[in-house]
């Protein structure tokens, strides 16, 4: 049984859509394939960092992955201005040097017209720096399709915290018990969850490299198809 099959029973449409105002949309991972995101933290700035610093890509990466492991959860973690400083690397230039790696998953597009169409209110909210969302928005032409885009910097929080959906909130008025919310990090729709958000969905399959890994906690998906009734089946 594949991860799609086990989390779109037939019977049941996994979310209720005369019950949602507005949809919530995680970036990397969700919409866009986060095999760009590995790669490039996994294996091209662990080569420019070997580089500048004389050392091996092994010895490089394991540095780095020390460095990235401190900052997970945090606004560090994905702030662009402090891991070129922290790495003395020009972190924005090396992303435009492999931005030929942005991709947008499968269905994406249609399930953004979508919610348009049923006149839903469309808000991509994402922990990536705002360099880092001029990029890929620049890459996917993706921007046009959203009523507002957020980025944790603005709200001062990583969506792993708690605070962060109030303050949310607080910026964009919707009502929580109407929201949909998709991301790839359970972590994100754990904190969503206890903040009262009415119907959370896990992107099971963030990067196109790696298989599904179906959420034990949440509703899964692997593509967008499956929460649009017309696709569901296809």
């Amino acid at each position: 049984m594949t991860a799609s099959t086990q989390s779109t029973p037939s019977t049941k449409p996994l979310v209720d859509w005369p019950a949602i105002d507005t949809v919530l949309l995680d970036m990397d991972g969700t919409l866009l394939d986060k095999h760009f995101d590995d790669y490039f933290w996994e294996q091209f700035v662990p080569e420019n960092f070997a580089l500048q610093n004389n050392t091996s890509i092994e010895e490089a990466r394991e540095i780095l992955m020390a460095k990235y492991q401190g900052c997970e959860g945090t606004l560090a973690w994905t702030d662009l201005d402090f891991w070129s400083s922290e790495l003395g690397l020009d972190i924005p230039a090396l992303k435009v040097q492999v931005n030929h790696l942005i991709q947008v998953h499968p269905y994406v597009i249609d399930f953004l017209d979508f919610c348009r169409e049923m006149g839903k209110q469309v808000i991509l909210v994402t922990n990536a720096h705002g360099k880092t969302l001029e990029i890929k928005m620049r890459k996917t032409a993706l921007g046009g399709h959203f009523d507002r885009i957020v980025c944790s910097q603005e709200v001062g929080l990583a969506k792993e915290e708690l605070a962060f959906w109030g303050r949310l909130r607080t910026m964009l008025r919707f009502d929580p018990a109407r929201t949909l919310l998709c991301d790839d990090t359970e972590a994100v729709l754990c904190s969503a969850a206890a903040y009262g958000l009415g119907a959370l969905i896990y992107v099971a399959r963030p990067s196109s490299r790696t298989p599904p890994r179906v959420s034990p906690r949440f509703p899964s998906i692997v593509y967008f198809k499956e929460l649009m009734p017309a696709f569901a089946n296809l």
